[in-house]
């Protein structure tokens, strides 16, 4: 089965102000109808069944998905990370800075996304999908990730405690800034745990969000919009 990745930009779409154009969070002060406006496009351009959002809260807990979602559902609340089965479903996780990871085994038929921001990513939001993958059939081996935009560890600026204490819970996270400050890689530090875990194979999207003027950043601009990674099974022929 073939799997499908998008990521997001602020191109297109009905957003203004601090969230022009393509906003897709419904939880930043946009206006509801700009919102609504744009998540029927994704959902449209993509062609998919309906696109799960999640009503993230940066901890590790995930949705298992066995429905086809509606128009106008609202996010699943409380979660981090979902994981389905069902062909044509696309989930979607939203970020500004924190990584968004896509997840998926091809020959089980499971994909998975994940908000791994600092406190997620070292709560253990990855390998929470990656167990609720498991439990749909997935196989870690067979598994492939892609770690979205986010800060890059050159301006991921963090006190040292902080640094340290997201190191010892996901190693290879300390970086420096180019200020020679401390900072964090959130995306080494991800890419080391799933090579931990044994996934196969690991991509990452080198883009700083904010660095990237076309990528929505929480750091550089406090209110603003929220861009989507988002992963769906296409059962249609390659």
């Amino acid at each position: 089965m073939r799997v499908r990745r998008v990521v997001t930009t602020r191109a297109g779409g009905r957003s203004t102000g601090p969230f022009a154009r393509f906003n897709l969070s419904a939880g930043v002060g946009d206006d509801p109808a700009a919102v609504a406006a744009n998540r029927r496009r994704l959902a449209d351009e993509l062609r998919v069944r309906g696109v799960v959002f999640l009503g993230q809260v940066h901890g590790a807990q995930v949705a298992v998905v066995d429905t086809v979602p509606r128009p106008g559902d609202p996010d699943r609340p409380g979660t981090d990370a979902a994981v389905t089965a069902l062909p044509g479903v696309a989930l979607a996780v939203l970020a500004a800075d924190c990584v968004p990871v896509l997840l998926a085994d091809p020959r089980a038929g499971v994909v998975g996304v994940a908000h791994a921001g600092r406190v997620g990513a070292a709560a253990g939001v990855l390998p929470a999908t990656l167990t609720a993958m498991a439990g749909l059939g997935a196989h870690v081996a067979d598994c492939e990730a892609l770690l979205g935009p986010a800060v890059c560890g050159a301006c991921y600026e963090v006190p040292a405690a902080m640094r340290d204490e997201v190191e010892a819970a996901l190693p290879g996270s300390a970086a420096r800034t180019r200020r020679g400050t401390p900072g964090l890689d959130l995306r080494a530090g991800l890419r080391a745990q799933l090579v931990g875990a044994g996934v196969g194979r690991i991509g990452v999207d080198p883009r700083c969000t904010v660095e990237d003027p076309d990528l929505y950043s929480y750091r550089r601009d406090h209110r603003t919009g929220r861009l989507a990674a988002v992963t769906w099974l296409d059962s249609a022929p390659a």
